[in-house]
């Protein structure tokens, strides 16, 4: 995985499988510390201690799909590349947080990638689920809540095609408008 758009579909799938009804997204860019840090919190099934340290490991998955589970290793060592720290936290039946911080100016960073064709897809996966995505950078902030959302639109699906892509739309202007790093 090379953007961060990619990790975090990934870890968000993750939170579906655990049965999560909220996931909450954050990117914070403080360039005063040169810090990039990406956090991903669920309110899923939670992970068990003594799993924490082998989800980790490359060849452990708890999917009996394939043998191997990438995901969380590659966000790992693409934080670690990048002269920053990985963490998870989790508590069996309340839930998930994970946590990668990078250098912002290390070229090792992963750019975000297409985060707002994410959102699209995640605010469409499950109507019980809802997402927050949280940019925040220098002084600006840019908040996108299906709750929101799915207020405005009444009885209208987010999985209406209109809809992503008026949600694609807004997420990609308004961290325009924000001045993100891509």
């Amino acid at each position: 995985m090379k953007e961060l758009a990619e990790h975090i579909l990934d870890i968000a799938n993750n939170s579906v499988r655990a049965k999560a009804t909220l996931i909450e997204i954050s990117i914070v860019e403080d360039l005063e510390n040169d810090l990039y840090t990406l956090e991903i919190k669920d309110n899923g099934s939670g992970i068990q201690q003594e799993m924490i340290e082998k989800v980790c490991d490359p060849f452990y998955t708890s999917r009996t799909t394939r043998k191997v589970g990438l995901g969380l290793p590659l966000l790992k060592m693409n934080a670690e590349q990048a002269e920053g720290q990985f963490s998870i936290t989790s508590e069996v039946g309340a839930g998930t947080s994970i946590k990668a911080a990078f250098k912002h100016k290390n070229v090792d960073r992963p750019a975000i990638g297409d985060i707002a064709s994410i959102l699209a897809m995640l605010s469409a996966t499950d109507p019980k689920i809802d997402v927050v995505y949280i940019h925040t950078n220098q002084s600006n902030d840019y908040i996108f809540d299906t709750r929101e959302i799915k207020k405005e639109l009444e009885d209208i699906p987010l999985t209406n095609p209109e809809v992503m892509r008026f949600i694609k739309e807004m997420v990609t202007e308004n961290l325009e408008s924000i001045n993100y790093t891509k």
